[in-house]
């Protein structure tokens, strides 16, 4: 099955509407959220073959942004992103798999830290549309789950009650509004 033939192309990734986001259990009874603020990422969708499509993002470690100025620092240092020895977060999209007309799975190799794993996320395009200025766009998701400890990311904080304070899980959330390539 082909993808829709509106789809295929290369697309940018448009920051100012689109989310690379992330969340963690915190305590182990809430949840914090966050995103990197600045990165460049694209992909090029080959409709009759799904398979031979590519896609790539370099994410800025230091944008990244939970809305607490004291977290943000945390997470931008050593015990986390390392920033500054560390400045890039990359993806690279390996495999693609078409699950359904509008969903598949794609797999990358993510380095953060100087660690690279394969991590696969389940992707839905919802359409493309002409906005109001005239710019072609396509709206997608993603979503997928690493361990952080499998990119070198071992801090932890044991709680007097037992659990840890940070979960090694990490849910990637990523919401893209993308302008077509000319």
């Amino acid at each position: 099955m082909a993808l829709n033939a509106e789809f295929a192309g290369t697309w940018n990734v448009d920051p100012s509407h689109s989310t690379i986001g992330f969340m963690v259990r915190h305590a182990m009874v809430s949840k914090v959220r966050g995103q990197f603020n600045d990165y460049e990422a694209s992909f090029t969708i080959n409709a009759e073959d799904p398979a031979a499509s590519a896609a790539k993002a370099v994410i800025k470690a230091a944008s990244a942004n939970t809305n607490n100025a004291d977290r943000d620092g945390h997470i931008q240092g050593d015990d986390f992103f390392a920033v500054e020895k560390f400045p890039e977060i990359t993806f690279v999209a390996t495999k693609f798999e078409q699950t359904g007309e509008t969903t598949g799975k794609m797999t990358g190799d993510l380095t953060i830290r100087d660690h690279t794993n394969p991590v696969t996320l389940d992707v839905e395009t919802f359409g493309v549309a002409v906005d109001a200025f005239g710019t072609t766009r396509l709206g997608l998701e993603a979503n997928g789950e690493i361990n952080r400890k499998d990119f070198g990311i071992d801090w932890q904080a044991p709680l007097n009650a037992g659990g840890l304070m940070v979960s090694e899980k990490v849910k990637l959330e990523i919401e893209v509004s993308a302008t077509k390539a000319e």
